[in-house]
């Protein structure tokens, strides 16, 4: 069971996810407003946020920004009536890990958060740091530097450089890097690879014009430099 807030202001619409999410045997909050959803995820962080862009007042992509910069590491999923690509990876640069266009399916939804999820689920297991020259990943504790310097990352993000730094040097396709993210759950397109892509090089490249350490091997997909030092 986890503790799950909706935002959303069409009250049909965040009761049939209420609805379906409780079937699962979820604690779910629905809030009708950014301003709202923001104050009580600051006074007690739920596990999960489904959250929709067009929102009275504090608007969804907005409440997002917000959370990353203020650290928040919960999964985000946003729920939007626009469909044209920039819109969606505007999303998914200000910090969400998954978004659904609306009209949707219920089961789909709770496909996608049963993903989310998973991936956040604590490990049992211990792992050592993976070092790939100069960057190193904790998987335990999910930080990462890189020059003995702090990164800060999405969930997303964490979970996709782990995949690049465990097989350093290995190209890798964006249906593979899929696979390794979520298996048979395919909820997340290939193009949320490249945005994902294109903010770990903001984050952990020199220059993010020239990447030298998560390089593009052209119609096959993306590596992480094994001599990224």
């Amino acid at each position: 069971m986890a503790r799950i807030v909706i935002v959303e202001d069409d009250e049909l619409q965040s009761e049939l996810i209420r609805r379906y999410l409780e079937r699962e045997r979820h604690d779910v909050h629905v809030i009708g407003d950014g301003a709202a959803a923001l104050a009580a995820i600051r006074a007690s962080s739920p596990d999960l946020l489904i959250v929709d862009v067009m929102l009275p007042g504090l608007d969804g992509l907005t409440l997002c920004r917000t959370l990353r910069e203020e650290m928040y590491d919960l999964p985000i999923l946003i729920l939007t009536a626009r469909s044209t690509e920039n819109d969606l990876l505007l999303g998914l640069e200000l910090g969400a890990d998954d978004y659904v266009t609306k009209p949707y399916s219920p089961r789909e939804l709770v496909g996608r958060v049963r993903a989310l999820l998973r991936r956040a689920l604590p490990t049992t297991t211990t792992r050592p740091d993976v070092v790939v020259g100069d960057l190193v990943v904790d998987p335990e504790r999910r930080t990462v530097t890189v020059d003995a310097r702090p990164v800060e990352l999405t969930r997303a993000e964490f979970d996709l450089l782990l995949v690049f730094a465990t097989q350093a040097g290995i190209v890798l396709s964006r249906s593979q890097l899929l696979d390794h993210l979520h298996g048979s759950d395919r909820w997340i397109g290939p193009r949320t690879i490249d945005t994902h892509v294109k903010n770990l090089r903001l984050k952990i490249e020199d220059d993010p014009q020239r990447p030298a350490r998560i390089v593009t091997v052209h119609g096959v997909g993306y590596k992480l430099e094994s001599a990224s030092a």
